[in-house]
């Protein structure tokens, strides 16, 4: 039906590259890519190997995945990234991020030069793979806070209370919330109200662990996780966290609208403080548990951590 010039002419204009790749890695040949929004020429890969191009880690994935294709002879589809630090000799010439690509790989009924060949075919994903970040950020983050939103951390604490109930390591809770809200949003408006909310969330990024998962549960209520932890280590910790809170607090004005004389003193946290347990049926069973002493802290007297 077409000529071989044609047939030329129509893989040169495939917009996405691919790849003819031996059993050994060998570029046996490279076929379109001409959307050179996305795609450099690749010609000079020709007769090359990957394991030539790529930085070790980077090679023996591809090379898994064309023993994959060649195994199973069924369409392959892997997503994956490339840095400009993962090809050898591009330095500081590469991307400055990382592009991602979604690779379909085939494996060919006859061999090149005596090797089993696949077909992979390269398409740019990086738009859609950003896209799909932000849209995982916004399901995971509170708006407000900028910490893990309750969806966030219901995934969280199923995990870790699966680990605790394999493994029996020590997890601490903590659950807290903010003395006073309704008088702060009464008397200085909501919007100051939202600033002691972010106040709190910048305190626990500061003065918490790396390991440690902060969230906002729930209006003025705060969920501190701390894997691997003795509630001894996580009172610690959590007094610790309600000192920075209640200091940061006190260089925050917080004056009544209808009288600027009037200052709100009344500052700081309640919280409960609670561990998983060998009787806890599910995390809730520790939840409960923290929310529970949470409310004991605020009939003693508030700002204060119960454990």
């Amino acid at each position: 039906m077409f000529s071989s010039e044609q047939q030329q002419a129509i893989f040169k204009a495939l917009p996405d590259p691919v790849f003819i790749l031996t059993r050994s890695g060998r570029y046996a040949d490279i076929l379109g890519g001409s959307d050179s929004r996305y795609y450099h020429d690749g010609s000079m890969l020709i007769g090359q190997k990957i394991e030539d191009v790529l930085i070790p880690e980077k090679a023996d994935w591809f090379m898994l995945q064309i023993e994959r294709a060649l195994a199973s002879r069924q369409l392959l589809v892997v997503e994956y990234g490339l840095a400009g630090s993962d090809v050898k000799g591009l330095g500081n010439d590469g991307p400055d991020t990382v592009i991602w690509f979604e690779g379909r790989i085939q494996a060919l009924d006859f061999t090149i030069d005596g090797e089993d060949a696949v077909v992979w075919v390269a398409s740019n994903i990086s738009a859609r793979h950003e896209l799909e970040a932000q849209l995982r950020h916004k399901s995971e983050i509170d708006e407000l806070t900028g910490l893990h939103n309750r969806r966030s951390l219901m995934v969280q604490l199923r995990n870790q209370f699966s680990l605790f109930q394999r493994y029996q390591t020590q997890t601490a809770i903590l659950l807290f919330d903010l003395d006073f809200l309704k008088t702060i949003n009464d008397s200085c408006g909501h919007l100051m109200g939202d600033r002691v909310l972010r106040l709190i969330a910048d305190c626990c990024r500061k003065h918490l662990r790396e390991q440690d998962f902060s969230a906002r549960y729930g209006g003025d209520e705060f969920v501190i996780l701390m894997p691997q932890t003795s509630v001894e280590q996580a009172e610690h910790l959590a007094q610790r966290l309600r000192l920075a809170i209640v200091s940061a607090m006190g260089s925050q004005p917080l004056h009544s609208r209808n009288n600027p004389n009037d200052a709100i003193k009344e500052r700081g946290i309640s919280g409960g403080l609670s561990q998983f347990s060998a009787g806890d049926a599910s995390f809730e069973d520790v939840i409960g548990r923290a929310d529970r002493l949470l409310y004991m802290a605020k009939q003693q007297g508030r700002n204060r951590i119960c454990v």
